[in-house]
C-alpha cells in the first residue's frame, strides 16, 4: 500500500470566487463642483502648510498630508476627515514611529511593528485617519530626531485643520467637522 497522505482540498475555487468581489456598482460620479472644490481645498492647504514652512523656515509638510487633503477636501464629512482624527492620527502614529526606530533601530521586522501599532491604537483612541499610517515607514526611511513629532507632524495636522475648518464651512452648505 505505501504511504500515501490523503490531500485536504483546499479551497481555492473559494478563494477565486472571493477575489473577483461582490460586482456591486462603481460609487456615483461626483459633481464637476464638487471636484473642484476639493482641488482648490487640497491646493489651499498645502500651499498654506508649504507657504508657512518657508516663510518660517521650519517643517510643516509631510509627504502623507497629501493623503489628508483627498480625504479632508473630498470627503468632510467622513469620520476619517474629522480634526480629531486627523490631528490625533497623525500625532499618535508618528509617535509610534519615533517610539519603534528609537527601541528597535530601523529593522524590517521594526517598522511593520510601528505601523501595526498605529493602526491598533487610533482604532483604539477612535482617532483613525488612515493617511497616518504612512507616519511610521516616513520615520523609518528619514530617521529623524523628535522634534519631527512636533515638526512637521502636530504643527503641520494642525495647520491643515485650520485650513479645513475655514475653507470647508465657507464652501459648503453643511457644517465642518461633524465632532471633535
Amino acid at each position: 500500500m505505501g504511504n500515501h497522505r490523503v490531500e485536504q482540498a483546499i479551497p481555492w475555487t473559494s478563494l477565486l470566487q472571493k477575489l473577483k468581489g461582490d460586482r456591486v456598482p462603481l460609487p456615483a460620479k461626483h459633481s464637476v463642483r464638487a471636484i473642484a472644490l476639493a482641488w482648490l481645498g487640497g491646493f489651499c492647504a498645502i500651499a498654506t502648510v508649504a507657504l508657512l514652512s518657508d516663510t518660517f523656515s521650519v517643517a510643516l509638510v509631510l509627504g502623507s498630508f497629501g493623503a489628508s487633503c483627498v480625504l479632508i477636501f473630498g470627503f468632510p464629512d467622513v469620520p476619517f476627515s474629522q480634526p480629531r482624527n486627523i490631528i490625533g492620527g497623525h500625532v499618535l502614529s508618528s509617535l509610534i514611529g519615533l517610539v519603534c526606530l528609537t527601541l528597535f533601530g530601523a529593522t524590517w521586522w521594526s517598522v511593520a511593528i510601528a505601523v501595526g501599532s498605529a493602526i491598533a491604537v487610533m482604532m483604539w483612541t477612535r482617532t483613525t485617519h488612515p493617511p497616518a499610517g504612512s507616519n511610521p515607514v516616513i520615520i523609518y526611511l528619514l530617521k529623524p530626531s523628535w522634534s519631527f513629532l512636533l515638526f512637521p507632524t502636530a504643527s503641520g495636522a494642525i495647520v491643515l485643520v485650520l485650513v479645513a475648518l475655514l475653507y470647508n464651512n465657507l464652501s459648503r452648505r453643511s457644517c465642518y467637522p461633524k465632532y471633535w
